[in-house]
């Protein structure tokens, strides 16, 4: 077992490396990780029980292989706990500093469902009788187990588009998309896009800067005009920017941006708040735009609020092939059970 184990590690370490050398904008990266750090426990639980004998008398590498394997396996298991309280803090602060309002509702709603789902809902779902009771509680539990597996392999995803070995460099275009602002007035977060922006410039000396977005509700000019404003305060040249005005999301701020650009296979930046680096990417491949991303750091408080809306933001993208997984569950436990 011990040899199938580190033939299974190798291969999920090339499929792992693959993924992110040639796209790591897919929830594949996530899920390749995964069954990476799996192989890896599989593979010190099989190396401890093979040279047991030998390890025992090698005391300091027995406990780095042990301690290896309790970290692997603890991660996994105790991450359902450490979601929860996490999920529950950054709620509360959420909604202290930022005020009682829906959207700010979110990271706390989640953190008691995803409590009474784990705590509560067993012992519920125990309590009820009979075939419909018993194949609805199934039903529930393996969707839900399906959602949050999912949203794990999402926020796995994202993170991992946000880690780049080396420097971004020899980009064509950093194309910075645009958020709300105050009549004319930056807010924090789009500053500090910008500013991620604007440090990329020195290793990209190429690069021009799109500032992309357009003008909403509220808001005295567009946003892609305030943006360039800010920056030329920066110190920008103004031959080093490009204004793309017309975009109301984050797709049309991908579409609208593309279209400015000259070259046909241009080498592309896009540089936005970090949790919403990856749906921006999954967009981008959408449209056929090759791209990294780059993240503009925020509030950690609000980063988890922001996440879930992102996680779905995505489900809205992809909304036809997880419904017919939840299809496809209701079918399985009603044959099954």
């Amino acid at each position: 077992m011990l040899q199938i184990s580190l033939v299974l590690l190798v291969v999920s370490i090339c499929t792992f490396a693959l993924i992110m050398r040639h796209d790591p904008r897919t929830l594949w990266s996530g899920v390749s990780l995964l069954w990476m750090l799996l192989c890896l426990a599989l593979t010190l639980f099989f190396l401890l029980d093979a040279y047991a004998d030998w390890l025992a008398e090698h005391d300091i590498l027995m406990n780095i292989l042990v301690v290896l394997l309790l970290l692997t396996v603890g991660a996994a298991l105790a991450f359902p706990v450490i979601l929860i309280v996490t999920l529950f803090v950054e709620g509360i602060r959420v909604i202290i500093l930022e005020g009682l309002k829906p959207a700010n509702l979110l990271t706390m709603l989640f953190s008691v469902s995803l409590y009474l789902y784990l705590a509560v809902w067993p012992l519920v779902g125990g309590l009820k009788t009979g075939a419909f009771w018993t194949k609805f509680y199934m039903a529930v539990s393996l969707l839900f187990a399906y959602m949050l597996s999912l949203m794990a392999v999402y926020l796995l995803s994202a993170a991992l588009n946000l880690f780049h070995l080396k420097k971004v460099r020899g980009a064509d275009y950093i194309v910075i998309l645009g958020a709300r602002v105050i009549g004319k007035r930056i807010t924090p977060l789009l500053a500090a896009r910008i500013d991620r922006g604007i440090a990329l410039l020195p290793d990209n000396p190429d690069a021009v800067l799109i500032m992309s977005g357009g003008q909403g509700t509220g808001e005295e000019t567009a946003e892609g005009e305030a943006m360039a404003e800010y920056a030329r305060q920066k110190g920008v040249d103004a031959d080093r920017i490009i204004v793309e005005r017309q975009s109301e999301s984050t797709e049309e701020n991908l579409l609208f941006s593309r279209r400015l650009m000259e070259k046909e296979t241009p080498r592309v930046i896009v540089v936005t708040t970090a949790y919403h680096v990856f749906r921006a990417l999954l967009l981008a491949k959408q449209q056929g735009l090759k791209c990294v991303g780059v993240g503009a750091k925020t509030k950690w408080y609000f980063t988890w609020n922001a996440m879930i809306r992102e996680f779905v933001g995505y489900l809205s993208l992809t909304w036809k092939r997880h419904a017919f997984v939840a299809v496809l569950i209701g079918g399985l436990v009603v044959i099954a059970v």
